[in-house]
C-alpha cells in the first residue's frame, strides 16, 4: 500500500501513529514542515531518502543530516549552573509567586461568580 502525504503542511514531528501502520511499501512524506528525528523501526527503516525530502528540519536515518540533542545539552548545562549558583531559591520563589497569583485570581473569579448568582437569586 503507498501513502502519499507529500505537500500537506504537515507541522511539528512525524505522526505517532504511522509508526503502528504495518502494511506500508511506500511512504511520502515530503515537502512538509516536518522536524525532528525520523522514528526508527518497523516499516521506517525500509524508506528511501526521498520519502523524506523538503523537509529540512528532519534529521536522523535514512538522511546524511544527523541529530544532536544540543538542547537537552543546553539545558543540562544551564541547570547544572543554577544549582551550583544557588539560584534554585530563585526560581522556586518566582514559581511561588505565580501560583499564588494564579490561586488569588481564581479564589476572585469565584466570588464574583457567586455574588452574581446571589444577585440573581434574590
Amino acid at each position: 500500500m503507498v501513502l502519499d502525504l507529500s505537500w500537506n503542511r504537515l507541522v511539528g514531528e512525524i505522526p505517532g501513529p504511522l509508526l503502528s501502520l504495518t502494511f506500508l511499501e511506500v511512504l511520502n512524506l515530503s515537502y512538509n514542515h516536518l522536524a525532528g528525528r525520523i522514528p526508527i523501526g518497523k516499516q521506517f527503516n525500509t524508506f528511501p531518502n526521498d520519502s523524506y525530502c523538503g523537509n529540512p528540519d528532519l534529521c536522523g536515518f535514512p538522511l546524511s543530516k544527523e541529530c544532536y540533542g544540543c538542547g537537552m545539552i543546553f539545558g543540562l548545562l544551564i541547570g547544572g549552573l543554577m544549582f551550583l549558583l544557588e539560584k534554585p531559591k530563585w526560581y522556586v520563589n518566582f514559581a511561588e509567586d505565580i501560583a499564588q497569583q494564579i490561586a488569588a485570581n481564581k479564589r476572585t473569579r469565584q466570588k464574583k461568580r457567586r455574588q452574581r448568582h446571589g444577585l440573581r437569586m434574590n
